[in-house]
Formats: structure tokens, sequence, C-alpha cells
């Protein structure tokens, strides 16, 4: 990632806005269509990150998030190697990115979940996988504080 901080996630893409788009769509074949664009637009992690130590145990898919704190801010380099996972990863980081460890660990992501009506549309094992997400990134703010 050229620079963290320039990601969209967080900044032009938030936790509103998904809310936002995905109630005008009927069905979830459409939410997903919309989850897995999001997913596209996540800067692209260089291969080199793709490393033993930033995969995500409990996950499905391989799952890699590479933590950056920059002036107090933390941002989220992430990538997965399955589309709908990368539109998951895209949903967690738009909360994320860019806020303190503390605007962090006080976001309600199983509020947020909740309200995207997210979780019950998931396999198991990627509910799971989403929450091995979700642990690892507080992990980090907690590390940070």
């Amino acid at each position: 990632m050229a620079n963290p901080v320039d990601s969209p996630f967080g900044r032009k893409i938030t936790p509103e806005e998904i809310i936002d788009t995905l109630s005008f769509f009927d069905g979830w074949e459409e939410r997903y269509k919309y989850i897995i664009d999001l997913g596209k637009q996540l800067p692209a992690m260089d291969d080199s990150l793709k490393t033993e130590e930033r995969l995500i145990a409990g996950c499905q898919s391989q799952v890699w998030i590479e933590p950056y704190n920059i002036e107090g801010k933390l941002y989220f380099d992430v990538a997965s190697d399955a589309f709908i996972v990368s539109g998951l990863l895209a949903v967690v980081v738009s909360a994320y990115n860019g806020k303190t460890p503390e605007e962090v660990l006080a976001f309600d992501m199983n509020g947020f979940f909740a309200e995207l009506d997210l979780i019950k549309h998931l396999s198991p094992t990627r509910g799971n996988g989403l929450r091995s997400m979700v642990a690892r990134i507080r992990q980090v703010a907690e590390n940070a504080q």
C-alpha cells in the first residue's frame, strides 16, 4: 500500500454510507454484489506482506492484516484470496481506518453488523472468520493504547 492514509475506507467509504447503500437493495444477492464491489476497491496489499504472521487464524479463506499507527491513528492494509471476504474486510476497515485506538475499541461492531443484518446471511465459518478479523484489529488497538 502506497500510503494507508490515502485509503478511501474510513474517509469516503464509512459505515454510515455502507448502511445507507445496502438499504437501497431489496435482496441479499444485490447486497452481496455490493459487498464484493467494496472489496474490489480495497488498495492492493503488496505480496511481500502476505506472510504467516499477518495471516488471521480462524478464517476459512486466507486473510492478511497489516496495521499502521500513523500520528496516533490506526490504518489497516488488508487482503483476502476470496472476493466475498475481501468485501467483508472492506466493511470492517470502513469502521476502523483512521481512528484512534480508543475509537476502534469503542466502536460497536456487533451493532454495525446487526444494522447491516449481515451475520445471519453468512455461513457459520464466514461469520467466525469475520469475528476473528475484528478480534485481531481490536488486539492491535489494545496494544497501541
